[in-house]
């Protein structure tokens, strides 16, 4: 199927550039084109795209609080890939917590783009393992202590699930976990789908988030 993309830049040659990108990669269409935050908010309630590759720094609603806004509607099934400038942009970490399902340097490829538009619209996996652990493991340094409800919210999974949940975030792909759990990748799937549905979360970053903010995994160590 066709991904519908929307893109969100307060400068047009980027808005341009990247259509252009994006638009030359099969299974990819870009349906609009954003200026802000507000405009961005908007158009995704109108057109309801699969993705919004989003900007994080726009005059006005920025791209942060723009997508906390688009992510928060439960009947709007868009995700959010955020551009930044810096790998270890401290923006970064508030669009992760305001709901985004990931994001990608100003500076990447067509290729690498058009990838993590599928990556972000399937919901399946973050963008770069390695980056992610680093990443998260600052995020939830800066994010503060864990929240009581949340960690009650953890206690609904079953041994298992809590295991894929904790090799998840430290950044693991699928086959990585069925490797290191000795399963069938499909199994792997499965309880993911498992913990998204019970902790009511939109894909694998807020679960890796969630591991992050209530304890579940401490940065600098490993395993439960």
């Amino acid at each position: 199927m066709t991904i519908r993309v929307m893109i969100a830049d307060d400068q047009a040659m980027v808005r341009e550039a990247f259509s252009v990108l994006l638009g030359a990669q099969p299974g990819i269409e870009v349906i609009a084109t954003a200026v802000d935050g507000l405009d961005a908010v908007a158009k995704a309630e109108e057109l309801r795209p699969d993705v919004i590759v989003m900007d994080i720094r726009m005059p006005g609603l920025n791209g942060i609080e723009a997508t906390r806004r688009i992510t928060d509607q439960a009947d709007l099934p868009t995700r959010v890939l955020v551009l930044t400038t810096f790998d270890l942009d401290e923006y970064v970490y508030e669009a992760l917590r305001a709901g985004a399902g990931g994001f990608l340097l100003k500076d990447a490829s067509g290729v690498q783009l058009a990838e993590a538009v599928r990556v972000v619209a399937a919901g399946d996996a973050l963008l770069s393992p390695g980056l992610t652990k680093r990443l998260i493991a600052e995020f939830a340094r800066l994010g503060g202590s864990a929240k009581p409800p949340a960690r009650v919210r953890i206690d609904v999974l079953t041994n298992r699930e809590t295991e894929v949940l904790v090799l998840v975030a430290r950044g693991l792909s699928n086959a990585e976990i069925a490797a290191e759990l000795v399963v069938a990748e499909q199994t792997v799937k499965t309880h993911m789908g498992g913990i998204l549905q019970k902790l009511h979360l939109r894909d694998r970053t807020q679960a890796a988030v969630l591991a992050y903010e209530t304890g579940l995994v401490v940065p600098g160590r490993t395993g439960l």
